[in-house]
């Protein structure tokens, strides 16, 4: 039976009533009917707990965007970089946000309830794995939109929101075959989804065509926030493969995987979705980087002129919503020149054929 807007979830109301007051802050974190490419343009909490996210506007918050997460915003990885994408799109938009993070499975789609009843005009769910919760609840509540991020779904209210993950893998693993010194690099996924798998593939693919020789070991945690995992995970294939590269699609469990290469000489990782490194990083070579904050930025004018659903927002290198992070120094320039040229074949498509 379909829901309308009814009696909202009186904890969850006062919570949001309290932070919606001037100067709400909280810490740095850091298109089926049609299809549609978005253009290139520039997003604490406790465990389980609703913040509001800072969005600085000029519009009179006649629209809200709500975020779920299962990881934390201030993971230093995914869910960091879908955060500060939702806050991004918003300022531009002149949307108010809000999100709550740490969310288990279980309460996915009650979460989402909580901001159906609350009147919100989008939900964002930055990944696959909220499918299920998506597709349940935007059932009940036909007047609220989804924005699904590596979503396959496509109704009257729910957008899916789809960056190339199969340019995201060549792209990491590209980088990984020319940098690796031990012939050896890893790939760590958080579950095995279909954009998982398909970047782990591209990964390996294209390690091997850069290096003929390399050796891919990979592993699922089971889990996107389960940093001790990612840790001893990683910590495993270091002593057993000398694996000197990795590459997670695993939000929180990347961080534990990149406290494990702190922990060892000359061992790298990649980073994704936002640009996690710097030029002087020792850890972080480089970063895959999506711009979400387009891709959401576009299901946000959907919304406003009313022409949302039914679609999937596609992103990729052609239209600047995939690109080459921050290069750190510890990355030679024959290898950048390298690397870049393997990026246009990609972009081309005849990188792998």
């Amino acid at each position: 039976m379909k829901k309308t807007m009814k009696t909202a979830s009186l904890l969850l109301a006062a919570a949001l009533a309290v932070m919606s007051l001037p100067a709400c802050g909280s810490s740095a974190a850091p298109s089926s009917a049609g299809t549609t490419t978005a253009g290139t343009t520039a997003a604490g909490t406790s465990a389980a707990g609703t913040t509001a996210a800072p969005a600085e506007t000029e519009k009179a918050k006649d629209f809200k965007v709500a975020m779920i997460l299962d990881s934390s915003v201030s993971d230093g990885g995914w869910g960091a970089s879908c955060y500060q994408a939702m806050v991004g799109a918003a300022k531009e938009s002149g949307w108010e946000t809000v999100y709550t993070d740490n969310v288990a499975t279980a309460d996915f789609a009650t979460v989402m309830t909580d901001y159906a009843e609350l009147g919100y005009n989008l939900i964002f769910a930055p990944g696959n794995q909220y499918t299920d919760a998506v597709k349940q609840v935007a059932a009940e509540y036909p007047d609220i939109k989804f924005a699904l991020l590596n979503g396959t779904v496509e109704t009257d209210n729910i957008t899916s929101i789809l960056p190339d993950a199969k340019q995201i893998g060549y792209m990491a693993g590209a980088l990984a075959g020319l940098m690796s010194k031990t012939g050896s690099i890893g790939f760590i996924g958080g579950m095995e989804l279909d954009t998982t798998k398909a970047k782990l593939e591209c990964y390996e693919k294209a390690a091997q065509k850069v290096n003929p020789d390399i050796k891919v070991s990979s592993a699922y945690a089971g889990s996107f926030s389960d940093t001790a995992k990612g840790k001893e995970i990683a910590s495993s294939m270091i002593s057993t493969y000398d694996v000197d590269v990795m590459f997670g699609d695993a939000s929180a469990v990347d961080t534990g995987a990149r406290e494990a290469l702190t922990a060892s000489e000359g061992r790298y990782g990649i980073g994704q979705p936002g640009d996690l490194g710097s030029a002087d990083d020792k850890i972080i070579i480089c970063s895959i980087v999506t711009d979400n904050a387009a891709l959401l930025k576009a299901c946000m004018e959907d919304v406003e002129s009313g022409s949302f659903g039914g679609k999937t927002i596609y992103g990729d290198l052609s239209n600047g919503c995939l690109s080459v992070g921050t290069f750190s120094n510890l990355v030679p320039d024959d290898i950048q020149t390298k690397y870049k040229e393997a990026v246009d074949q990609i972009k081309s498509g005849t990188f792998i054929q």
